[in-house]
């Protein structure tokens, strides 16, 4: 120990602060709050001795802080003391200090000691009172009304259809939850809700935002009942209603009403997410006027087709159009694929999937095809079509372009299932803040038992969870108003809206699944019980990582069009591009390497939204520029596409995510303006200073070597985290009862456990 800091174990009243230093300095870092707090206190202190004073102030000097062995010295010279003292005064640190200074300490002292131990959150003894976690009123109307956003009626509608204690089901055979699931299905399509899903054929309404909101909210709900909906009316209805022309639509109703059972035949077992690769054919025969579906080998096999196994009538089927030997890309056909009476159409086959990790009410089917055939009326040609002549016409004259306009035009899935990932949360969520709150373990000695939600740990578990559900959840109601606005133009360029669609689904999916599973482990075993809900929610949601797309694969495309928007822009800009693209480098640099900003670590800096979004905007730009970089190096070099691709795919995913990040963030900035509650808003402010600065503390490191963050940045980012969710959590369970969630859908017995009177 070197000798400035030997010199503390010299002066006893100076001792009888070490236990407080130490634990002031315990994590590597004393923050400019802290140091701000001791050094006022000391100021007010009278009857230290100036030596004693300066010896505690160099202590506290941030240039100069003590090695990891002088910390170990002092652990264990306070180690000692505390076996000394007896058990109610073990761990009160003005006790060790008065131990450790083997002298008595003037009143004045021993206050002052303990106030400080008071200011760095540090319990006087670890007797800490269950009243101090006091739960705080938060105004859970005013953030209701925040998160239903413009169709609060509608989504009072589906929770009225939720709030059904019969409309819940566990541990039941796959045959039961299927016929289970067909009652509540038509029992959805006699409130109404089911005709907001074509607007202008079905209900007056001007767009799918009515309609994709409801989605969102049945989603609180049974999943087989969201994905069987989903795939009626998003899949099947969308099809007719997106990629037919009025003599499709006309089905719409029937649709609607469930008269026309359907399903949407994409997927093959050969080819996944490759769409563009379907193997199945549609064969033009001009002497007949007809298309010729067919499976020709099994990698074909349509697969994983929702409503095929059992109810689907008709199939909306993909495959590749082939006129007069030549191929024209994947198109969409109306099939029939039963009789009325549940029988397969000749030449199709039909096969069951069977039991699944979850999601068993939905009838999950495989279907091949042997030269059926349909009139070729039955394609769907809003998009291209084949004359009187036989002849293949297409206002789009560019095949891909032509592939690309088809397939956007079912963004809309994404949206939907993003978003029911985010309700699937917001019920993981609700069980377990009210549990936690309610479900008391361990407490100081002769005291009562604490609640969970007390412990730090637990509150990391759930906490930045319910912060940024807040956020997506906000995120995807300007996410349906850009679908809405898109869709609203014909022929629109969907490739925007396609990208910000598959992003916030991608992240919003892997947010549902994680704060699943930490909401199962928060609740313990009685997380594991199926009568608590929490089991089938991760079983049923667990798919929507893949559903409507494969993660992955989806941040994947969205760093394809992040980085081609940013090559064009170079491109289309010229020099004059490149310049700027240079000037925003070296800014970036000065600001990178700026000593001040990167070790500001106050309070009012790490809650700044502008800090928050300069953040993520730096590690978004720095990864979206060079991976582009690093994409056209390889291409300069004669390399292969596909191989360059393939070396630069982690770096590709990592721009995606982190554009995500920052268009998550700021769509919440956005629609949080729109709030008109002032306490409302302030809530939600702070529920996005979790949410980013927890997002930031995940990727610190990325920070710390691009030289945005000193180190001591990083640590003051996790304690800013630590201290919200201290503020947060006598707030969650008012945040999460802002969900809306109807107690008979919310169902989990946890979720109203009371363990003074037991039910």
């Amino acid at each position: 120990m070197n000798q400035r800091h030997a010199a503390l174990l010299d002066d006893p009243q100076v001792l009888a602060f070490l236990p407080i230093l130490y634990v002031a300095w315990a994590d590597g870092d004393l923050s400019e709050r802290e140091r701000a707090v001791i050094a006022e206190r000391l100021r007010d202190a009278p009857w230290l001795r100036p030596e004693a004073r300066s010896r505690i102030e160099a202590w506290l000097d941030p240039t100069s802080p003590p090695s990891a062995s002088e910390l170990a010295d002092v652990r264990a010279l306070i180690e000692r003391v505390r076996g000394t003292l007896g058990s109610a005064r073990r761990n009160v640190l003005a006790a060790q200090g008065e131990a450790i200074a083997h002298a008595d300490l003037s009143p004045e002292a021993l206050a002052a000691a303990e106030e400080l131990a008071a200011l760095l959150a540090i319990p006087a003894d670890d007797s800490a009172s269950p009243q101090a976690f006091a739960q705080v009123s938060v105004p859970v109307e005013a953030l209701g009304v925040a998160l239903d956003g413009e169709f609060a009626a509608v989504r009072a509608k589906v929770r009225a259809y939720l709030d059904d204690p019969d409309r819940r089901m566990y541990g039941l055979a796959k045959d039961e939850q299927r016929a289970l699931v067909r009652g509540w299905l038509s029992a959805l399509e006699a409130t109404g809700l089911m005709k907001l899903s074509f607007p202008g054929v079905t209900t007056d309404a001007v767009d799918h935002r009515a309609f994709m909101t409801a989605f969102e909210t049945l989603a609180l709900g049974d999943l087989s009942v969201v994905v069987k909906a989903g795939v009626q009316l998003g899949l099947f209805g969308g099809s007719l209603f997106f990629l037919g022309t009025e003599r499709h639509r006309a089905h719409l109703h029937d649709v609607a009403s469930l008269k026309m059972l359907g399903c949407f035949a994409m997927s093959e077992v050969g080819h996944g997410s490759n769409v563009a690769a379907l193997e199945t054919t549609a064969t033009y025969e001009h002497a007949t006027r007809s298309l010729v579906i067919h499976t020709p080998s099994e990698s074909a096999r349509k697969e994983w087709i929702g409503g095929a196994a059992v109810d689907a009538r008709w199939a909306t089927v993909f495959a590749q159009l082939v006129i007069d030997g030549k191929r024209h890309g994947v198109h969409a056909v109306l099939v029939r694929i039963r009789d009325d009476e549940g029988q397969p159409a000749q030449g199709v086959r039909i096969g069951d999937c069977g039991v699944k990790m979850g999601l068993n009410g939905v009838d999950n089917g495989r279907l091949w095809f042997d030269h059926v055939r349909v009139p070729v009326d039955a394609m769907l040609d809003r998009f291209a079509k084949i004359d009187e002549e036989g002849q293949y016409q297409s206002s789009i004259t560019s095949p891909d372009r032509r592939f690309f306009t088809m397939l956007g035009t079912l963004v809309g899935g994404r949206v939907s299932v993003g978003s029911a990932g985010v309700s699937v949360a917001k019920s993981a969520l609700a069980i377990a803040v009210r549990y936690s709150v309610a479900r008391r373990q361990f407490g100081p000695e002769h005291g009562p038992e604490l609640p969970l939600l007390t412990y730090p740990t637990h509150q990391r578990r759930l906490l930045p969870q319910l912060a940024s559900t807040y956020v997506y959840s906000l995120a995807f109601e300007r996410l349906r108003a850009r679908f809405a606005e898109t869709m609203a133009t014909t022929d629109a360029d969907t490739r925007s809206l396609e990208a910000e669609a598959a992003g916030l689904k991608a992240i919003a999916t892997w947010h549902a699944s994680k704060t699943v599973q930490l909401c199962r482990e928060a609740c313990g075993g009685q997380g594991y019980l199926a009568v608590n809900r929490l089991a089938d929610l991760k079983a049923d949601s667990d798919v929507f990582s893949t559903f409507e797309g494969d993660n992955t694969v989806l941040l994947q495309l969205v760093g394809k069009s992040v980085v081609s928007r940013f090559q064009k822009s170079l491109a289309s800009g010229g020099a004059v591009a490149v310049l700027r693209m240079l000037g925003g480098l070296a800014a970036e640099q000065v600001l990178d390497m700026n000593p001040i900003e990167a070790r500001r670590t106050d309070p009012s800096h790490l809650r700044s939204r502008a800090f928050h979004r300069a953040t993520l905007a730096h590690r978004e730009a720095t990864l979206v520029r060079t991976v582009a970089l690093r994409m056209r190096k390889r291409l300069a070099a004669k390399m292969d596409p596909q191989a360059a691709l393939l070396e630069i795919q982690e770096h590709l995913v990592a721009a995606a995510i982190a554009w995500v990040d920052h268009l998550a963030l700021r769509w919440f900035d956005e629609e949080c303006e729109r709030c008109a509650d002032p306490e409302a808003k302030r809530w939600l402010v702070r529920l996005g200073d979790l949410h980013a600065l927890a997002r930031i503390e995940e990727t610190a490191g990325w920070y710390l070597e691009s030289g945005w963050f000193a180190p001591e940045k990083a640590r003051a980012v996790r304690k800013e985290v630590e201290a919200l969710m201290r503020e947060i959590a006598p707030a969650a369970v008012g945040l999460v009862g802002a969900f809306g969630i109807p107690d008979a859908c919310l169902a989990a017995p946890i979720a109203f456990f009371d363990p003074a009177h037991p039910s």
